[in-house]
């Protein structure tokens, strides 16, 4: 039944992008907001989604936490049509969308040739921070979550692959040796810490505890590596600013546990500078 179920979400999806493809990122990007904000409520908890809110932001009224709710599914939205040009913003055609803070860090690094670790969240559009850090030259490894629809998930691997970053490692303890191996050979790693993991610690996230990954934590214990946050924000429709913020070097005397909570306190305020561009509809506090 839930394969059946896949492979109708499957031909739905594939022919909205279709239906992109001919009109262009703009007007399928503000379309396609308007689809996720006006049905996205069905598919997902609306309670989940202000349970979690509530967490980060407990004062809220009932319309500010509806304002959030809906503007986080117009980001959902845009982010689909713009997978379909994904590869538009490695090339100079989208050049203009993207305004980034911090080269020098990167370019830094590029120079150095010393591996780092590259965090962040799913903000908007999370994709683009591992695109615009291969891009810049820095040999880079990314670590991501299947879909858990196959039909879908096989086309997006192929679309990562090909034009986000070439080496994609999926998420688990066979991923991590997978990671190890790139970082030894001087390769720089990205990824999320904002999702939900099962080989994890509980760190506080908003003053309540969740699972949370430590490999940041266990690679600057092993290697000394520094840590670089990186935050995507949407300015305006499909123009956005990448800010590469400035290396962070732990001291010998911090423990893993130490490290993951303070990753994610720097990811609290990530998330309070735009909360509705922070996608909410994770369990994320299981």
């Amino acid at each position: 039944m839930k394969l059946i179920k896949y492979f109708f979400q499957f031909i739905i999806i594939i022919t909205l992008l279709l239906l992109f493809r001919i009109l262009g990122l703009k007007i399928a990007s503000f379309i396609s907001n308007k689809i996720a904000s006006s049905f996205g409520p069905f598919f997902r908890s609306k309670n989940l989604i202000k349970s979690n809110i509530l967490k980060a932001l407990p004062h809220l009224s009932p319309e500010e936490l509806d304002k959030i709710s809906k503007k986080m599914w117009e980001n959902y939205g845009r982010i689909l049509a713009e997978y379909v040009f994904i590869k538009n913003f490695r090339g100079p055609k989208f050049n203009n969308n993207i305004k980034v803070k911090g080269q020098d860090v990167l370019e830094k690094i590029k120079k150095d040739n010393e591996p780092v670790i590259f965090v962040s969240g799913h903000f908007n559009n999370f994709e683009l921070m591992a695109l615009h850090i291969e891009k810049s030259g820095i040999n880079l490894a990314a670590i991501y979550r299947p879909l858990n629809n196959k039909f879908l998930n096989y086309i997006m691997e192929r679309v990562r692959k090909k034009y986000i970053c070439k080496n994609q490692i999926k998420k688990g303890i066979s991923g991590t040796k997978k990671l190890l191996s790139f970082f030894k050979q001087k390769t720089s790693i990205a990824l999320m810490i904002d999702q939900r993991v099962s080989q994890g610690i509980k760190a506080k996230l908003f003053n309540d505890e969740c699972f949370t990954t430590t490999i940041p934590a266990q690679f600057v214990k092993k290697f000394k590596c520094k840590i670089i946050p990186v935050y995507i924000e949407r300015i305006q429709g499909t123009n956005f600013q990448i800010t590469i913020h400035q290396p962070i070097n732990f001291s010998g005397d911090e423990t893993i546990e130490s490290i993951t909570l303070n990753l994610n306190g720097l990811l609290e305020k990530m998330i309070l500078k735009n909360p509705e561009q922070w996608i909410w509809s994770h369990n994320r506090w299981k």
